[in-house]
């Protein structure tokens, strides 16, 4: 817990952007920007692609659960190999297979041939780049700002994603429209060398190798093992989990939603891509701003039930004005949940596991997220796009209740 000393210093060092005062987080921070602005853009106009190809929101479901499923199988070995190997080298090996996958999706695009399961095989190598990039972010933060400003990375970087998320699908709607989905591909693939140049300009201390006499199981079973003793970091897991499956899976349908019930095009899609990101701007503002105040179990469970609520809402609106209300709402519920877990997690977590945690985060946030993705698109078109979001709406929230009743030290964490 931060004394007022301690938060008096960090206000003399930045206040709300306190992490921004280390150099390699500033090439970090710029990076990012341009790279996460360039994936929404891929995500906007792949999601309208698959759903243009198809008119099928069990295929947006497959596409999602391709991209996915593989973080399920890889990631906690991922968080092993974060752990023994130089941070820097796992991202940017992650940054340029990406940067690849990207190009080929643009060519497939630009020549006619893609097909479904073209879009399909690309997800799932992106996902298998996810399953080593995500526990390596995660862990690469405190050695750019150290443990005392770890807490306000974690929300500094979350905003950051989220000014992308405002760029990149506005611009992206109006890219697809304009030129198509390719050229959005191709942008995106020359995003990746921002965040390359970034990491190699980096001036980081030399990487020291741990000693490593257990086997790489025997390690992702002490993970496991350490994880499993602590209530407070399985409950937040539990969160994770209980968010990925049900709360967050309502974008896998999201274009077919714009289509069917709003009646809109690409730019509307774009747009509610968009309000969502200001909305999740807003609250890593909120976060960062706040940082040092004893809230974020509170917090936690203030956007685990404001969430869902204001999903159900969403799913039953008509009227796109509102709609993008509402987006705005959803952006900040997402953005508060999912940086609390991060936060909470990190700063629970000791350094030599710091990896194998985040890679079973990442597993709990991603992995698990593919079955979400494939039943709410397979019973959106058995009993329609509102009532399924607004029935993934309900789950999440009663689950995600039963765990704070099971672990009630979670909403009084620091």
């Amino acid at each position: 817990m931060e004394s007022k000393a301690q938060q008096t210093a960090l206000q003399s060092r930045g206040g709300a952007f306190a992490a921004l005062q280390h150099r390699n987080f500033q090439l970090y921070f710029g990076g990012q920007l341009i790279s996460n602005a360039g994936t929404w853009m891929q995500v906007i106009a792949q999601g309208w692609l698959v759903y243009q190809i198809s008119h099928s929101e069990l295929a947006l479901g497959v596409v999602g659960f391709a991209s996915a499923i593989p973080t399920l199988l890889v990631s906690p070995w991922g968080g092993v190999i974060v752990d023994r190997v130089p941070k820097r080298t796992v991202l940017v090996l992650t940054q340029a297979s990406a940067m690849l996958l990207a190009f080929i999706l643009a060519a497939l695009t630009f020549t006619n041939v893609v097909q479904e399961w073209h879009i399909i095989l690309l997800a799932a190598g992106i996902g298998v780049v996810n399953s080593f990039d995500g526990p390596a972010r995660q862990a690469f933060v405190v050695e750019m700002v150290g443990r005392e400003d770890l807490p306000n990375a974690i929300a500094v970087n979350s905003m950051m994603i989220n000014i992308a998320r405002v760029i990149g699908p506005a611009l992206g709607g109006f890219l697809l429209a304009l030129l198509g989905a390719s050229w959005c591909f191709t942008i995106n693939g020359f995003s990746y060398l921002a965040v390359i140049a970034g990491l190699l300009a980096m001036d980081l201390k030399p990487h020291e190798a741990p000693a490593h006499s257990a086997s790489p199981f025997k390690e992702l079973s002490g993970g496991l093992k350490y994880v499993a003793q602590q209530p407070e970091l399985k409950g937040l897991l539990l969160l994770s989990l209980i968010f990925s499956v049900f709360g967050i899976s309502y974008s896998t349908i999201l274009p077919a939603f714009v289509e069917r019930v709003l009646n809109q095009g690409a730019v509307i899609y774009g747009w509610i891509n968009a309000m969502i990101g200001v909305g999740a701007v807003w609250g890593a503002f909120m976060i960062a701003n706040h940082y040092g105040e004893r809230w974020r179990g509170s917090w936690l469970l203030a956007s685990s039930i404001g969430f869902p609520i204001i999903l159900t809402l969403f799913a039953f609106t008509h009227y796109v004005p509102l709609s993008l209300l509402f987006s705005v709402g959803l952006g900040m519920g997402f953005m508060v949940q999912f940086t609390m877990i991060n936060t909470l997690l990190q700063t629970r977590v000791e350094d030599r596991l710091r990896g194998r945690v985040m890679g079973l985060y990442t597993l709990t946030f991603f992995g698990f997220s593919p079955f979400g993705n494939l039943i709410v698109g397979l019973i959106s078109e058995s009993i329609g796009l509102s009532v399924s979001v607004a029935l993934f709406a309900a789950l999440s929230l009663l689950l995600s209740l039963i765990v704070f009743r099971k672990i009630p030290q979670i909403q009084r964490l620091p």
